[in-house]
């Protein structure tokens, strides 16, 4: 029983003992404004309920979405490195914005660049390299 509902049976039970009668205007008045309080305090009750349902359900739903993001964004990474063991890498095109897949004998290594396969643009290739190969003193 909630908190309203105890208030409401404590009006009820106080209206009983003074002995209020609904024969007068005022006894009508005050009973029906107790029946008033007893609807609300159901009807808030019933929410209470029905948020706590609620709340179960979001949360169900939020554990599945987590899965369903591990389950998604795992595959990605998994993906990326595969990519990199193969010799490629990913980057965005900085005039068409769509990600590309790169591998060395795409590159023009003397200017450090690589056509875009989408929009044919020439994007510029800045990196650091710590193999021996590659090495500026």
């Amino acid at each position: 029983m909630s908190y309203l509902k105890e208030r409401v049976s404590y009006l009820k039970g106080l209206a009983e003992g003074l002995q209020i009668s609904d024969t007068t205007n005022e006894g009508k008045l005050i009973k029906a404004l107790i029946d008033v309080m007893d609807d609300f305090a159901i009807a808030v009750d019933d929410l209470e309920e029905l948020h706590d349902q609620m709340s179960e359900q979001l949360d169900s739903i939020d554990e599945g979405l987590a899965e369903v993001e591990r389950a998604v964004f795992d595959d990605e990474e998994d993906e990326d490195e595969e990519d990199e063991e193969d010799g490629f890498i990913e980057i965005e095109c900085p005039h068409c914005h769509e990600d590309i897949h790169i591998s060395a004998d795409m590159m023009d290594e003397e200017k450090n660049t690589v056509e875009c396969p989408n929009c044919h643009e020439t994007i510029e290739l800045h990196w650091e390299c710590d193999c021996e190969e590659h090495k500026h003193e």
